[in-house]
C-alpha cells in the first residue's frame, strides 16, 4: 500500500503531481490514491476539490497536453523525472483548460513546487518550459484538429493511437469522435435505489429535503443521478440501506438477467456487489445467491454492501471462476451472470488512466479469460436455464467474439433477444440481439451484455 499520511504536507498541485507519478509507474487507480490522500491530508474543501479536478483532468487530457508540451521540450519526456514531468502536467492542464485559475498561478506554483522537489535547477527548467508556451498560447491550438488521421485523433481528443484506430473501424469517424469526446466528460454519480426499503420518487424527495440535486435517470428505472457534491456516506439514508452506487448501465445487467423470486442463481464474477445486491432485490431477497469472486478484498466489499442494504439471500464466496468450483457451490443454477474481468475501455469517464495503462496484448489476454470463465460456468446451469455474459468495455474481441466462439461450441445453448428484458426506456439499447450501451448516445458507461439460454 501507499501510504502518504506520513510524508510531508504538499501544496494541491504537488499532491496532484505526486498522485499522477504514482498512477504512471505503478498502474494505480486513480480513485483510490485520491481517496487515500483525502483522507490523509488536511485540506479544505477547495483545495480538496481542486486536488480532484487536476488529477483526473491531467488524465483524462493527457495525450493533448502531452502533444501540446513536447515542442518545449529540449529532452525526451521519458527522460524527464517523473515528478517535474507531471508538475508539467498540471500546470498546462490548468493552463488550457481552467479559466478560473490565472496563468501566473499555476506557473508559480509549479515552479515552487518544482523548487521543493528538485532544487533550483528544476525550478528553472519549468519556469522556462512554462514561460516558453506561455509566449505562443495566445496563437491558439498549434494541433490541427482538421487532420482526421488516427495519429491527429489521438492528440485532440486524447486517446492512444492504437485505441484510436480500432474505434474507427468500428464505429466509424463522426461517431468515434462522439464515443472520445464523451469519454473525456466526468462521469455523473448514479445510485440504485434499494426497492425492498424506499420508492425512487420517495429517495429523491429526502435528497431535496436534504439540499441535494438530483433527478431520475432515463435509463435505469431505478437509478439517480445526484449533480451536487458530497461525499455519499453523508447521504440520508446511506447507512440504513436506501440505495448503492452503480451505474445506470450497469444496473440494466439486473433487469436483462430478470431473476425471480426463489430461484437458485449463481453471481461468478461479483465484485464489488453492485449487481449481487441489485438480483437480490430483483428477486425479493427470495432464494438463494451465490456470489463469488477470487479476490478477498473484493469478497469483503461484497459482505459489506449486503450488509448495509439489509440483504439475506446472497451467499457470498472467495471463488476462482475460471476453475472448478468446490461441491458446496457447484450444484445446478437457474441462472447465472458473468460480469467478467475486462479492459474497462467503457469506463473512461471514472477511470481515464486506463487508457493509458493497457494495451492490445491486454485484450486478448482477458479475451482468453473471459472463454475460460464463460464455458467452465456453463455447466452448471440448468436446462432452460439462463446464462448472462457482460463487460464494462467496448471491445468485440472482449464482447461478441467471445459470446460467438461459445455458440458456436456449445451447441445446447441460444442467444436470446436483449430487448424482450430490458426495461422499456432501455429497449433501444442495443446492437442486434446484444445489449449495447454507449456513452456519446446513452450518457451511460459502455457496457456490453448477452442473453443466452440453455435448450431444454
Amino acid at each position: 500500500m501507499i501510504v502518504l499520511a506520513d510524508e510531508p504536507k504538499k501544496n494541491v498541485r504537488e499532491l496532484a503531481a505526486q498522485i499522477l507519478r504514482k498512477v504512471e509507474a505503478q498502474k494505480a487507480y486513480a480513485d483510490l490514491l485520491l481517496d487515500q490522500a483525502l483522507k490523509t491530508q488536511a485540506l479544505n474543501d477547495p483545495d480538496r476539490a481542486l486536488l480532484t479536478e487536476l488529477v483526473y483532468g491531467a488524465l483524462r487530457w493527457r495525450g493533448k497536453i502531452d502533444a501540446r508540451l513536447n515542442p518545449y521540450l529540449r529532452q525526451p519526456m521519458a527522460d524527464i523525472d517523473p515528478v517535474i514531468k507531471n508538475l508539467l502536467r498540471v500546470a498546462f492542464y490548468q493552463l488550457l483548460f481552467l479559466d478560473k485559475i490565472p496563468d501566473y498561478a499555476a506557473v508559480n506554483e509549479a515552479v515552487t513546487s518544482a523548487k521543493t522537489h528538485g532544487g533550483a535547477k528544476a525550478a528553472g527548467f519549468t519556469n522556462a518550459v512554462l514561460r516558453n508556451f506561455l509566449r505562443q498560447k495566445d496563437r491558439g491550438d498549434d494541433l490541427n484538429e482538421t487532420d482526421d488521421s488516427a495519429a491527429a485523433l489521438a492528440a485532440a481528443y486524447s486517446h492512444p493511437e492504437w485505441l484510436v484506430t480500432r474505434w474507427l473501424d468500428e464505429f466509424g469517424l463522426e461517431a468515434a469522435k462522439s464515443l472520445m469526446q464523451a469519454n473525456n466528460q466526468k462521469a455523473p454519480l448514479i445510485l440504485r435505489i434499494n426497492t425492498l426499503k424506499t420508492t425512487r420518487e420517495e429517495y429523491l424527495q429526502r435528497l431535496s429535503n436534504a439540499g441535494i440535486s438530483a433527478s431520475a435517470t432515463s435509463r435505469s428505472p431505478q437509478g439517480v443521478c445526484v449533480e451536487s457534491a458530497g461525499a455519499v456516506e453523508k447521504f440520508p439514508g446511506f447507512a440504513e440501506g436506501f440505495f448503492q452506487v452503480q451505474g445506470a448501465a450497469s444496473q440494466l445487467v439486473g433487469y436483462l438477467l430478470s431473476p425471480l423470486p426463489g430461484e437458485r442463481i449463481l453471481d461468478a464474477c461479483a465484485a464489488p456487489g453492485g449487481k449481487s445486491t441489485h438480483i437480490a432485490e430483483l428477486m425479493n431477497d427470495e432464494g438463494e445467491l451465490v456470489a463469488i469472486d477470487n479476490s478477498p478484498r473484493g469478497v469483503d466489499k461484497i459482505r459489506d454492501n449486503a450488509t448495509r442494504l439489509d440483504l439475506k439471500s446472497l451467499r457470498i464466496l472467495c471463488a476462482d471462476a475460471s476453475k472448478e468450483l468446490n461441491d458446496a457451490i457447484a450444484r445446478p443454477y437457474d441462472r447465472i451472470l458473468v460480469d467478467a474481468p475486462c479492459s474497462g475501455f467503457g469506463t473512461l469517464r471514472g477511470h481515464p488512466e486506463i487508457k493509458w495503462h493497457r494495451n492490445e496484448s491486454d485484450i486478448q489476454r482477458l479475451s482468453r479469460l473471459q472463454s475460460k470463465i464463460l464455458h467452465r460456468v456453463a455447466g452448471y446451469l440448468k436446462p432452460g436455464g439462463v446464462l448472462v455474459y457482460a463487460t464494462c468495455t467496448l471491445m468485440g474481441e472482449e464482447n461478441e467474439e467471445v459470446v460467438d466462439a461459445f455458440l458456436a461450441q456449445q451447441k445446447s445453448f441460444e442467444l436470446e433477444d436483449a430487448p424482450r428484458y430490458l426495461p422499456r426506456e432501455a429497449q433501444d439499447m442495443v446492437r442486434g440481439k446484444v445489449f449495447l450501451a454507449l456513452p456519446h448516445r446513452d450518457n451511460t458507461d459502455g457496457f456490453f451484455a448477452a442473453r443466452i439460454r440453455k435448450i431444454p
